[in-house]
Order: structure tokens, then C-alpha cells, then sequence
């Protein structure tokens, strides 16, 4: 019994750590210092969209799960190293400043903290430097915006943050009300 214990916690630490990398991207690296991507999802034409979103994550529309803070472009996704809203700086930022094709947009989304004019002042004027517009919105409103422009083949990226605390609706409440039910219900087949 504690070899298949055994067995069945490797295989959970397995994919765990493979969640973000297995199912978009492979990379190698070659002896020249190159590093190559090949993308393996190549069936979605609008590009990546984001599904839904949790205290732990996203899902994408490719039903890749991204474990904690991403940044997304419209057809690559990565892990963004940054904690909270409050790690947001110059050297978090520079990687939408320094990828080609150049953005267009930048949504920044930070969770469900309180948004200052002095906060969206200091990632305003950063981009503005590299002349890219940027939106710093709630986690929500940034997921809808990202989905939004990406469907209209306009150059953006997305700096997301999962909220601290989810805010349930009517319409989740009720959802959740009827596959509670459909678990009880006997098929006739």
C-alpha cells in the first residue's frame, strides 16, 4: 500500500510541475547559446483567451492551467515573477518592453487591491517610455480586456495577478446549486 502511496505522490508532484510548460511550449537548447520554442497549440485562431480565474490561477481557453501570477501574450503565456501588486516595478515590467513584435496595449491586472493614481502613475509613465498604453485594472476587468483586444487581432500582453478573495454571484451560487443535484441523479442508459 505505501509503494502505490508512493507511486501516486511522484506522479502528483510530476504534474504539478509540469502543469504550466507540458501542454503550450517545448523548449530546447542548442549548443550556439540559441534557445527555440515550438508552440503546440496552434489550433486556436484567435490566439489564447482566458476562461476563468481563481484565488491560485488561470485557465486558458487551450485548458492550460497557470499556477499564480502570468504574463500573456496572444499566443504564449509565462510565469511572472512577482509576488503582489507591490512587486510591480521597472524590472517586472521590462520583459513586455523588451519582446518583438512591440505591444500595442499592456493590461496590467492586480488582483482585487485598491487601485491609486499614484500606482497606475508609475506604470503609466514606465510604459510611456516605450511608448506602449497600458490599462491597470482589477484581475476581472483585466481578463475580459486582455480577451477582448486579443480577439481583435490587436498587439497586447497581460500582466495578471489572481485575486486575494473571489466574489460569488447569483448566477455562480446557482450553477453550483444544479451540479450539486446532477450528482444525484440515476441515469436510465
Amino acid at each position: 500500500m505505501n509503494f502505490l502511496y508512493g507511486i501516486g505522490r511522484i506522479a502528483q508532484q510530476s504534474l504539478r510541475r509540469h502543469i504550466c510548460t507540458a501542454r503550450t511550449l517545448r523548449s530546447t537548447y542548442e549548443s550556439d547559446g540559441k534557445t527555440s520554442v515550438t508552440i503546440l497549440n496552434k489550433e486556436a485562431d484567435a490566439g489564447l483567451m482566458i476562461n476563468s480565474y481563481s484565488q491560485y490561477g488561470f485557465r486558458l481557453n487551450n485548458d492550460m492551467v497557470v499556477l499564480g501570477p502570468m504574463a500573456l501574450f496572444s499566443r504564449t503565456v509565462l510565469s511572472w515573477n512577482v509576488e503582489s501588486h507591490e512587486d510591480i516595478n521597472d524590472a517586472s515590467l521590462s520583459l513586455f518592453c523588451a519582446i518583438e513584435p512591440k505591444i500595442d496595449v499592456l493590461v496590467v491586472g492586480i488582483g482585487d487591491q485598491t487601485i491609486t493614481p499614484a500606482f497606475s502613475r508609475k506604470i503609466i509613465d514606465f510604459m510611456k517610455r516605450y511608448k506602449i498604453n497600458v490599462e491597470v485594472l482589477g484581475t476581472e476587468q483585466a481578463c475580459a480586456t486582455f480577451n477582448f483586444l486579443n480577439a481583435e487581432n490587436r498587439v497586447v500582453a497581460a500582466a495578471l495577478i489572481p485575486p486575494i478573495t473571489m466574489r460569488l454571484t447569483e448566477d455562480d451560487l446557482m450553477q453550483r446549486q444544479i451540479s450539486i443535484s446532477k450528482t444525484f441523479e440515476v441515469s436510465d442508459k
